[in-house]
């Protein structure tokens, strides 16, 4: 199976740093999107096996996003994980009591993103 991504961050930088780490060096197909919206069109059409979900984005932030794409159908199921800056303790536990899969702090290593995930998640290290 080659897991595929969906990155949602409303900064290009950083969904290109991600894109390449998780293709390039894992092999993994990824979508991005600049904004909940992106997202829950994104979700709609690719049906990802886990949501890369910046925390901070202007209009609709993290957690705004989640709760438009938990709504979505099918989408209670979906695999989240929250990019943030922010990763104090007190932070990451008031992300994680949403619902999501975990947390990975910015800035990430884009050489060890893929392992990252699939630790988080419970899947075979790539």
């Amino acid at each position: 199976m080659t897991p595929h991504v969906l990155i949602v961050d409303d900064e290009d930088a950083i969904r290109m740093v991600a894109r390449l780490g998780l293709e390039r060096v894992a092999g993994w197909s990824v979508t991005e999107a600049g904004s909940a919206v992106e997202a829950a069109a994104a979700v709609g059409t690719v049906r990802p096996d886990v949501v890369l979900l910046d925390v901070m984005m202007p209009v609709e932030d993290g957690p705004q996003t989640l709760e438009r794409l938990r709504a979505l159908p099918g989408g209670a199921d979906l695999r989240v994980l929250f990019l943030t800056a922010k990763a104090q303790r007190s932070e990451i536990e008031r992300l994680r009591a949403l619902g999501v899969d975990g947390v990975i702090s910015k800035p990430f290593d884009p050489m060890t993103l893929a392992g990252d995930i699939a630790g988080l998640l419970g899947w075979d290290r790539p």
